[in-house]
């Protein structure tokens, strides 16, 4: 995969400020540190595009970023993180209200991704999103993240266990490492047969 050219469209508060564009857009959804920002660069093939933290919640606004690879345009787009932030209640429910807005009302949104940290067990909050996704048509990717972090064996294990937490829903399921580079190739891959 070629990126011919990756840059922060714009990073957006309000609904308002969401840019008005005709390039499909792929978001990217998890908890906080869960590897979004890790993932967005290595798919960019950029050290920091998306800025990464080890403090949960560093991710407080929707960025857009626009993307060219391989003579294709498209939209990524990093929500912010869920679960772990240290912000306010109020904060908190104006980041699920925004994530929400953007989610129900973008006409350019081709796929959601919903990274999961391999070594943590789906939590109620990922169960939910991905339910009230699959209410309202939006296909959904779950990436399995930090795989380099589990030995071979582990990991294979871990991938099937969480599989088995999905149950019945209809999804794809992948294995990255942003760190090792792994299965980075194959998600683009998956991300061109939506565009």
């Amino acid at each position: 995969m070629k990126i011919r050219r990756a840059e922060l469209n714009r990073s957006c508060a309000l609904l308002a400020q969401f840019p008005e564009t005709t390039r499909p857009e792929i978001a990217f959804l998890g908890r906080s540190n869960v590897g979004k920002s890790s993932l967005l660069n290595a798919l960019v093939q950029r050290k920091q595009l998306a800025r990464t933290s080890s403090t949960p919640g560093k991710t407080r606004m929707i960025h857009f970023f626009e993307v060219d690879a391989d003579s294709r345009e498209v939209m990524l787009v990093d929500l912010p993180g869920y679960g772990w932030a240290r912000v306010s209640r109020k904060e908190r429910e104006s980041w699920q209200g925004l994530i929400e807005s953007y989610l129900e009302g973008r006409e350019a949104l081709r796929l959601a991704i919903l990274l999961q940290d391999l070594r943590r067990d789906f939590s109620e909050d990922e169960t939910l999103l991905l339910d009230w996704l699959a209410e309202r048509g939006i296909e959904v990717v779950v990436v399995f993240t930090k795989g380099d972090k589990l030995k071979p064996m582990r990991r294979a294990k871990r991938a099937k266990e969480l599989r088995a937490q999905l149950g019945s829903r209809s999804v794809t399921v992948q294995l990255t490492s942003a760190q090792a580079k792994q299965g980075i190739y194959e998600l683009w891959k998956t991300i061109r047969e939506r565009l």
